[in-house]
């Protein structure tokens, strides 16, 4: 979805100063609406919280610790994301050096600026021992201190005007969603109503926040609007998160009968085979190809025309070129991710066998997979 709104709806606007990027948000009135589904960070971070503990629990029967497990997550992130940060610095330097180009330190920015949701995610595998004991020891009312955190940081900053404040929100609210993660099969196994339950709180929530007028009711930056729910983050995201773990139980049984099938099982595996590589890169991959749009035809790189409707129908080519650009990424470091998860998975388990529980140190005990 990330990748999809980066490539199909970033207008760029060039500047002195680089490009700068906007969205057909900032030009229609009502498409915030939206990005209450399409904004997919909550969600990101729930998933992982649930991906985080069942695979610790996975790492624990082969016999790794916690700390082993915690260094070995941060670094399958941080060294790919480090080499690409670290390439498109050099390359922007020597090309600020060599041909005083004012405008490449924007443009780097810009490329880069994507993996800002990691260094918030690293921070969050860093402190997974932490919030593995809090889960242990409080349980659900991690989430409501979480939640008050952030409320807090909403009043000192709107309220009395202690912007900073605001910056506390990039652990508590991301932090709330991560560790609503270590619910989900909680979710799962309670009744129906509760996915509903979730559902209709969160959209009461997010209505009532919106339309009170204190937040904005676009869950993307949008230019223009007085302030961001997303840098930093603010309690509506909170809302965001109740309303789409909903959603996604709701339709949990639909979504599921659908992923039983072969070809959907085929789509998924060859999604994670490719994800990491693909969102590293998928910025690259588009300045590439508004680089070769500007060579070949000697414009391409600036939208100064308000979104009309041969814009809108030219969305599906404007995915095109981005991706065609991006395949060598993927062929390359996908095959690489393959090869690294056929090791892994040939690695000798330290586990007793059988189909016995193992107690997953934060909870009652489950099956070996966690089910």
């Amino acid at each position: 979805m990330v990748v999809v709104w980066h490539w199909a709806f970033t207008i760029l606007r060039w500047t002195p100063d680089g490009p700068m990027p906007t969205s057909p948000l900032g030009f229609f009135s009502g498409l915030w609406i939206f990005t209450w589904l399409l904004q997919v960070m909550p969600m990101f971070f729930y998933v992982g919280g649930y991906v985080h503990l069942v695979s610790w629990r996975r790492a624990r029967e082969r016999g790794d610790s916690l700390a082993s497990y915690v260094r070995h997550q941060i670094t399958h992130l941080v060294v790919p994301a480090g080499v690409l940060v670290l390439t498109w610095a050099v390359l922007g330097a020597t090309a600020a050096s060599l041909f005083n180009l004012r405008w490449i330190r924007g443009a780097v920015l810009l490329i880069i600026s994507p993996l800002w949701f990691l260094t918030v995610y690293v921070g969050l595998l860093a402190l997974l021992p932490v919030s593995l004991w809090l889960h242990r020891k409080f349980d659900v009312v991690v989430l409501v201190w979480l939640g008050g955190v952030a409320l807090g940081a909403d009043v000192l900053r709107f309220r009395y005007g202690l912007d900073r404040a605001g910056w506390v929100n990039m652990i508590a609210v991301w932090g709330l969603a991560h560790q609503a993660g270590f619910f989900y099969h909680r979710v799962v196994d309670a009744p129906r109503r509760w996915g509903h339950a979730l559902l209709w709180a969160g959209l009461f929530g997010l209505a009532g926040l919106v339309f009170s007028g204190l937040y904005p009711g676009s869950m993307v930056g949008v230019p223009g609007d007085r302030l961001s729910n997303m840098a930093p983050p603010t309690f509506v995201i909170v809302a965001l998160l109740t309303f789409q773990a909903g959603f996604a139980e709701v339709t949990r049984p639909f979504f599921e009968r659908r992923l039983g099938k072969r070809r959907w099982q085929r789509f998924i595996g060859m999604l994670s085979t490719y994800a990491l590589p693909l969102f590293l890169f998928h910025t690259t991959g588009m300045a590439l190809a508004k680089a070769c749009v500007y060579f070949v035809f000697g414009s391409g790189v600036s939208d100064d025309r308000p979104p009309d409707v041969i814009w809108w129908l030219e969305r599906p080519i404007a995915v095109l070129g981005p991706l065609l650009c991006t395949l060598p990424f993927l062929l390359l470091f996908g095959a690489r991710r393959t090869r690294a998860g056929r090791r892994r998975d040939l690695r000798p388990s330290t586990a007793a066998g059988g189909k016995g529980t193992v107690n997953d140190g934060i909870g009652e005990p489950r099956g070996r997979d966690g089910e």
